[in-house]
C-alpha cells in the first residue's frame, strides 16, 4: 500500500472524532486525525459543567429530535449506553449515577474522559495533527482516494469521517466549517440553529429579577399551543430565562422563533400544588398568628426568593405593606394562579456562542443509519453533531457523538472495496 495514503482520515478531533479513530484504528486501520484547534476535545472538557454527563440510562427516542426516529434506533442498535459504560470502564472511567439515571465519572471531572481518550489514541499510536486549516475536500479524479487540501499540505485517504461538530460554542471549535465540507461533497444542509440555549424575553413593566434560581415547571406555547413541558432549575437573567428547564424547550422555541411564530412560556413556580390548594394554603400562612402582624410581603419570606416578592405581589395587585389580616381570598387565588402560571413573552434565543449543542446540519435522509456512510459518496462519513440530530440536556447529545463516531470508524474499516493506491 502507499503509505501516503491513510486508510481513515478524521476531521474533528472532538467527542465523536476520537471516538471514530479509536474504533477504526483497533481494526488495524492506519489512521490520521486533523484537528483545525490547538487542542482535542476542547468542548469536552466543558461538559456538564466540568464533571461531564457522558450518558444516560434513559436511553429513549423521546430524549432526541430527529426527522426520522428510526435513524436514531438503529444507530443506537449497535452502540448503547451499555457499550458505552464498558467501553470506558475498560479505560478506566467507573461509572457514577447521579440526578437519577444520568452516568457521570467516578472523579466527576470532564477531563477524565477526555484524558482516558487521548491515553488510547496515544497507545494507538494514532498521529493527531493540531492548528490545520482545510480548504477543501473531494474526490481524487478517477479514483475512490479523498484529497484533503490544506495550508500547510495535502493528505490522502481512503475512507473520510467528518466529525466537526456544529456550530455551538465557537471558542471550543465548533464553528460549522464542516458543512463546508459536506456541501463541497454535495450534501445538503439542514440550517443551523442554537439548541440548549437561554431564551431571550420581552417584558413589559413586569420583569422577573436578575440573579434568582428556583425549581419549577415550565411549558413552551407557540401560537397558543401546547408543544412541551419540563421540570427543573431556572435561572432568571437580565435579558430573560435560562437554566436546565429552559435549555430543554429552547431547541422547539428557536424553529418557532426561526418561522416568526408567536411562542410564549408559562411558568409554574409551585409545580406539586394545584391552584387552589395553594391558594387555601396562602389563606392558611396568611392568617396564622405567627403572620398577621406582618405585611404581605414579609409573610411571603421563605415561601419564594425575596427578589420575587414584590413582583408577584404587584402583579397580583396585592400592596407590600398590606396588612396579612386584610388580605382577601379573591386576592390570594389571584396570586395562586400567578405563581402557577406566569407567562413570559420569547422574543430571541441566545446565539451560538452561549448555546450547548446546534439543531440542523446534515439530514440523515443522506445518510445509512447502518453505517454512518454517506448516500452520495463512496466512503464519506459522518458522526457527532454536525448531523440533524441533537437530544435535551443529561448525556444523550455524548451518548449520539459516542454511538455515531463509534459506527463510523467501525464502518469505515470494514469497507472491502479500497483501492490499493492513487
Amino acid at each position: 500500500m502507499n503509505r501516503n495514503i491513510y486508510d481513515t482520515a478524521i476531521i474533528g478531533a472532538g467527542a465523536s472524532g476520537l471516538m471514530a479513530a479509536i474504533t477504526a484504528a483497533r481494526a488495524n486501520m492506519r489512521v490520521v486525525l486533523l484537528e483545525h484547534m490547538d487542542q482535542a476535545g476542547k468542548k469536552l472538557s466543558s461538559t456538564g459543567n466540568g464533571k461531564c454527563n457522558y450518558t444516560n440510562l434513559d436511553l429513549t427516542i423521546d430524549n432526541y429530535y430527529c426527522k426520522e426516529p428510526d435513524f436514531v434506533k438503529t444507530v443506537f442498535a449497535q452502540f448503547s449506553y451499555m457499550d458505552t459504560i464498558h467501553f470506558y470502564e475498560e479505560l478506566g472511567i467507573r461509572p457514577v449515577q447521579k440526578n437519577g439515571t444520568c452516568i457521570y465519572p467516578e472523579s466527576e471531572q470532564a477531563s477524565s474522559v477526555k484524558n482516558v481518550l487521548l491515553a488510547e489514541i496515544k497507545r494507538l499510536k494514532i498521529p493527531i495533527l493540531y492548528s490545520v486549516g482545510i480548504r477543501r475536500i473531494h474526490k481524487v479524479h478517477n479514483s475512490h482516494v479523498f484529497e484533503i487540501l490544506t495550508k500547510e499540505k495535502p493528505f490522502y485517504c481512503k475512507a473520510c469521517i467528518l466529525a466537526t461538530g456544529g456550530m455551538a460554542a465557537k471558542k471550543t471549535g465548533s464553528d460549522g466549517s464542516g458543512y463546508l465540507y459536506a456541501r463541497q461533497l454535495g450534501h445538503t444542509i439542514v440550517p443551523p440553529l442554537p439548541a440548549l440555549a437561554a431564551l431571550v424575553a420581552e417584558y413589559n413593566k413586569w420583569k422577573l429579577p436578575a440573579g434568582v434560581r428556583i425549581e419549577c415547571g415550565a411549558a413552551l406555547y407557540v401560537d397558543g399551543k401546547k408543544y412541551a413541558s419540563e421540570h427543573g432549575e431556572l435561572q432568571i437573567t437580565d435579558y430573560g430565562v435560562s437554566g436546565i428547564v429552559i435549555f430543554q424547550l429552547s431547541r422547539i422555541a428557536a424553529q418557532a422563533l426561526e418561522s416568526h411564530r408567536k411562542t410564549e412560556v408559562l411558568l409554574d413556580f409551585k409545580p406539586k400544588m394545584a391552584i387552589e390548594e395553594l391558594a387555601d394554603y396562602l389563606q392558611e400562612r396568611f392568617q396564622s398568628k405567627y403572620h398577621v402582624h406582618k405585611s404581605a410581603a414579609d409573610c411571603l419570606i421563605g415561601f419564594m426568593p425575596d427578589k420575587m416578592i414584590s413582583v408577584m405581589l404587584k402583579r397580583s395587585e396585592i400592596h407590600a405593606d398590606r396588612s396579612c389580616i386584610l388580605c382577601s381570598r379573591k386576592q390570594l387565588l389571584q396570586l395562586a394562579q400567578l405563581i402557577k402560571n406566569y407567562k413570559i413573552s420569547i422574543k430571541g434565543i441566545k446565539g451560538f456562542d452561549m448555546a450547548q449543542a446546534t439543531s440542523g446540519g446534515v439530514p440523515v435522509h443522506e445518510i445509512h443509519a447502518e453505517s454512518m456512510e454517506s448516500k452520495l459518496v463512496s466512503g464519506l462519513y459522518f458522526a457527532g453533531e454536525m448531523i440533524d440530530v441533537d437530544a435535551k440536556c443529561g448525556g444523550y447529545n455524548l451518548q449520539w457523538a459516542w454511538s455515531s463516531g463509534y459506527l463510523a470508524g467501525k464502518c469505515s474499516a470494514a469497507k472491502d472495496d479500497w483501492p490499493n493506491d492513487l
